[in-house]
């Protein structure tokens, strides 16, 4: 068009009036000698725009020069995460839902809880979360609060109702780690989880060698009870009954001495010399005298608990059933006291079998997930034992429909239990609550989860005097959503919610007594629940066990080089003793077996 306009000669203004009368007839192009150049010239003006618009181009972010945090809007995030059914959901806050379907929302279920002493760990999350009764749940419950609360609702939903019981060992139901023993190698992640967390946590690390010495002599004992031993005799009581008869002497006595319990793997290993129990004890043998007295001391005090009458019977039989959390609605409630953690790592030997078997049934009987989600609410999450490989198993769990809600009073705790990986539990937390507190790490964490936001700033001058003036300068500045004060000074009736992927939220606590089943827990109207047992029986020792006194053992015949030993039951018979089970163990009496096998010698 410009081509066609113009004529050697022209004068600027009249090649504009050409091209103002050409342009109300744009369709009407002619081809001169000068198109091609016109083209051109076009083209290289074209290309010089780009390359100066490319070279002074900016990365501009109006508004978000300090950063871009902001507060989410929980009426529009909620919609992207609760389910329809207003049962099948995490309750965060008042108004925020986390759906179970974790894989329509694409977020695990496991929830960091943060909140001070009184901030409502359990009256605002636990409790409202175990009244949705929308899973199988085991639960770390300080004092029994939950389980009198909560367990007649759950009754009621049809949950079968075990209890743990530290503070009232006589109330509590049965467990007993031997039966969740699959194979020998699970012996060994018991016996080094038991040690590691019954280490306390501020010792001095010493030389290894003790604790795998006593590992080694822990783990040949039970690996000897679980293949050698009747049933009734695989439990703790029978550990430390074999452990006090391996008593060693000096080494200056110790030429031909034997225990029983070396006369015991003497006889095993006559028979069966390649038995796993066989070449764990003679790795603890190995040891002089001296220093297997030692191993032997610290393994009898280590286990002293289960000289107790109380902590012995709990654990002598077993009707938990954690394997099958995952199949039917089940509540496993372990009561432990506040102001005393030292039982609590039989609540963390129940944590790692748990995990071990409910993995197990979900990978081998149905086809890598579990029929009834389990949520594992770990209350007092500080003061419990945990499986020495937690952080693995809290990075897997969900593809099994395993959640859990880790409770902690401030980052501090996380901080102490998990030194130089604290952030990789945090990290496979995909919600965070927070609920308030008075530590100020917690508050410095909480301040920059937050981030920063960019705000308007207005500074103005003023000069006195003949010639003063005074000026105004508008500019952006950052600040963090919450400052560190600002975290301290939250609202007690307000939470922070941090969820992967979206803005924080600020929404109000969620207020109990709104839930649609408060009247049917101890909050609302009805009675507080007792747990007690409902049939007891008597079991009569057997004739002869391993639990006889071991100093009857006799050597009865020799045939050559070959010595076989007979084991002589001592004729005396214990009293029964009075067990409480659940309705469906059946009172047995094997008197009349008692007085068959009597004189008879056992092999």
């Amino acid at each position: 068009m410009v081509a066609g306009c113009y004529d050697e000669g022209i004068k600027l203004f009249e090649l504009l009036d050409r091209l103002t009368v050409a342009m109300n007839n744009p369709t009407h192009i002619t081809l001169n000698e000068y198109s091609l150049k016109a083209v051109l010239i076009f083209l290289f003006l074209y290309a010089m725009g780009i390359g100066v618009y490319f070279s002074s181009r900016e990365n501009r972010r109006p508004g978000e020069e300090h950063g871009s945090a902001r507060w989410g809007n929980v009426k529009s995030v909620v919609k992207r995460y609760m389910d329809k059914d207003s049962y099948k959901n995490i309750i965060l806050s008042q108004n925020m839902r986390l759906g179970l379907n974790a894989k329509k929302h694409r977020r695990n279920l496991n929830v960091l809880v943060v909140g001070g002493s009184g901030a409502g760990k359990t009256r605002f999350y636990a409790k409202p979360n175990l009244m949705q009764c929308n899973t199988s749940f085991i639960v770390a419950d300080p004092k029994g609060e939950m389980l009198r609360s909560i367990a007649p609702l759950l009754i009621e939903n049809g949950y079968d109702i075990k209890v743990f019981n530290l503070i009232e060992p006589e109330n509590s139901d049965g467990y007993n780690p031997f039966v969740y023993i699959r194979k020998d190698e699970d012996v060994i992640k018991l016996i080094s989880n038991l040690i590691q967390n019954t280490t306390p946590k501020n010792a001095s690390q010493n030389d290894p060698f003790w604790e795998k010495s006593e590992i080694a002599l822990d783990s040949a004992l039970m690996l000897y009870l679980l293949h050698e031993a009747p049933p009734e005799e695989q439990t703790f009581e029978m550990l430390m009954f074999l452990i006090e008869n391996a008593a060693t002497v000096e080494d200056e006595d110790e030429s031909g001495y034997q225990s029983p319990v070396d006369i015991l793997f003497q006889g095993l290993e006559d028979e069966k010399p390649e038995h796993i129990a066989v070449r764990q004890y003679k790795i603890f043998k190995q040891a002089s005298g001296k220093t297997a007295k030692s191993i032997l001391i610290s393994a009898a005090v280590r286990l002293a608990a289960f000289n107790l009458p109380e902590i012995a019977k709990m654990t002598s039989y077993d009707n938990l059933d954690i394997g099958t959390l995952g199949e039917r609605k089940r509540a496993i409630f372990c009561v432990i006291p506040d102001n005393d953690n030292s039982f609590n790592y039989l609540v963390g030997m129940l944590y790692t079998q748990a995990f071990q078997a409910l993995y197990f049934n979900a990978d081998n009987n149905h086809g890598g997930e579990l029929p009834i989600p389990v949520h594992i609410v770990m209350d007092e999450f500080a003061n419990v034992a945990l499986p020495d490989n937690f952080e693995r198993i809290l990075a897997t769990m969900r593809s099994r429909r395993i959640s859990v809600s880790i409770i902690i009073q401030n980052m501090a705790q996380l901080k102490a239990l998990f030194k130089d990986s604290w952030e990789n539990i945090t990290g496979n937390c995909d919600t965070l609550l927070y609920l308030g507190g008075n530590e100020q790490s917690t508050h410095e964490y909480i301040s920059k989860m937050l981030g920063k936001e960019t705000i308007d700033t207005r500074t103005r001058g003023i000069t006195k005097g003949q010639h003063g003036s005074s000026n105004t300068n508008y500019q952006n500045a950052g600040r963090e959503l919450l400052t560190l004060d600002e975290v301290r000074l939250l609202d007690n009736s307000n939470s922070l919610i941090f969820i992967r992927g979206e803005r924080p939220l600020i929404d109000k606590k969620f207020d109990i007594l709104s839930h649609p089943n408060i009247a049917k827990t101890a909050d609302g109207k009805a009675v507080p629940y007792k747990h007690s047992k409902s049939e007891k029986y008597l079991r009569n020792d057997l004739s002869f066990t391993i639990n006889e006194d071991l100093s009857n053992i006799k050597l009865l015949e020799v045939d050559g080089d070959n010595v076989k030993t007979f084991y002589f039951a001592n004729p005396q018979t214990k009293q029964n003793e009075i067990l409480e089970v659940t309705d469906n163990e059946k009172s047995e009496n094997n008197s009349e077996n008692c007085k068959n096998t009597e004189n008879s010698p056992q092999g």
